[in-house]
């Protein structure tokens, strides 16, 4: 059975950096895309950034320069550093896997990750 659970919550002002950690368990596949979604009140969950076994990365545009997504897989964890925090990027942040490793990208849509965490909480103010 495969477990994400998110941490990492917390409220910053504009400006500050925050490190979301995400602890994966079994997630045995040899090839996997991993990858953080967010969703901000009122609207969709977005892509925000994926990590493949191979350790490609991809990012939204939004983010470009600013996150870093990582996994250490001694520790079995999934992490998304994020600086020069803006009050856009305020939401609720979800980590996902799947085990198709193919077009794993923030394009590919919620609909194609099968294994979800609960979330965790992201506020940035002004």
């Amino acid at each position: 059975q495969v477990r994400l659970m998110e941490s990492g919550a917390d409220s910053v002002q504009s400006g500050g950096s925050l490190r979301l950690s995400c602890a994966v368990s079994g997630l045995t596949y040899s090839g996997y895309c991993m990858g953080w979604f967010r969703q901000a009140p009122g609207k969709g969950r977005e892509g925000v950034a994926t990590i493949d076994s191979h350790g490609s990365t991809d990012y939204t545009d939004s983010v470009k320069g600013r996150f870093t997504i990582s996994q250490d897989n001694t520790k079995n964890t999934l992490y998304l550093q994020m600086d020069s925090l803006v009050p856009e990027d305020t939401a609720m942040y979800y980590c996902a896997a799947d085990p198709a490793l193919l077009f794993c990208g923030v394009y590919r849509g919620e609909d194609h990750f099968a294994f979800w965490g609960q979330g965790t909480q992201v506020t940035v103010s002004t």
